[in-house]
C-alpha cells in the first residue's frame, strides 16, 4: 500500500505562493542539484502525481515544453486532477476526477504499491488535510521571507501533531522536513 505525501515548497514564513497565481521566485533559492536528485527520486518512487485543477494546468503548461529527466518523468506518470470545472485534461496520461475525491485517493492508495504526490495544489490539500489523509507531509523550506501571499496551510477545527521523520539541510540554505501524522 502506498502513502499519500503532500510535497511542497514554501518560504519561511509559511508562503507557498506570492500574491499573485504562480509566484514563486522563491523556488530559484533552494533549487539545485540535491533538489534535482530527490525530484528523481520522489518520481521514480511514484504510482501517481495529484494536482489540484490551477497547479495542474500550470505544471502541464511548463512541462508539456520541457526538457531533461524531470520533463520526461513528469510527463510519462500517471497523473490525476481533481476539479469540478474541468473538463477534460490535456495533458498525457491524466486521469480527471470531479467528485468523491476523498474516497477515489483512499481507493488508489490501497491497490498501489508506490506512492502518491500531491504537489502545490492548496486548496486540494486543505481538503486531504482536514480528511486526515495524508500519511506524510514532505516541506522543502525556502531561505526566504516572502511577508505575504498565499499560505499553505489553512485554519484548522483542531490541532493536527505530527512528527519529524528526517531532515535535510540544502548547500544553498534550504531544508527538507518530513512529518507524519500521530495517530
Amino acid at each position: 500500500m502506498g502513502k499519500l505525501i503532500m510535497w511542497n515548497i514554501i518560504t519561511l514564513d509559511g508562503y507557498f505562493e506570492g500574491t499573485k497565481s504562480w509566484d514563486l521566485p522563491f523556488h530559484e533559492t533552494v533549487w539545485g542539484p540535491e533538489l534535482e536528485r530527490l525530484s528523481i527520486e520522489q518520481l521514480n518512487s511514484a504510482d501517481y502525481l495529484v494536482f489540484g485543477r490551477v497547479t495542474f494546468e500550470g505544471m502541464a503548461a511548463y512541462w508539456k515544453e520541457a526538457e531533461g529527466e524531470i520533463a520526461e518523468l513528469m510527463n510519462r506518470m500517471p497523473k490525476i486532477v481533481c476539479s469540478r470545472t474541468l473538463q477534460s485534461p490535456n495533458w498525457n496520461n491524466s486521469t480527471l476526477i470531479n467528485e468523491n475525491v476523498v474516497a477515489e485517493l483512499t481507493r488508489l492508495k490501497s491497490v498501489g504499491d508506490k506512492d502518491i504526490y500531491v504537489f502545490g495544489s492548496a486548496n486540494l490539500s486543505e481538503t486531504l488535510m482536514r480528511e486526515d489523509l495524508f500519511d506524510e507531509y514532505r516541506i522543502g523550506i525556502a531561505p526566504t521571507l516572502l511577508g505575504s501571499g498565499k499560505r499553505l496551510f489553512p485554519e484548522l477545527e483542531s490541532a493536527k501533531k505530527l512528527s519529524l521523520i528526517s531532515s535535510q539541510p540544502l548547500t544553498n540554505g534550504g531544508v527538507i522536513l518530513r512529518y507524519i501524522p500521530e495517530k
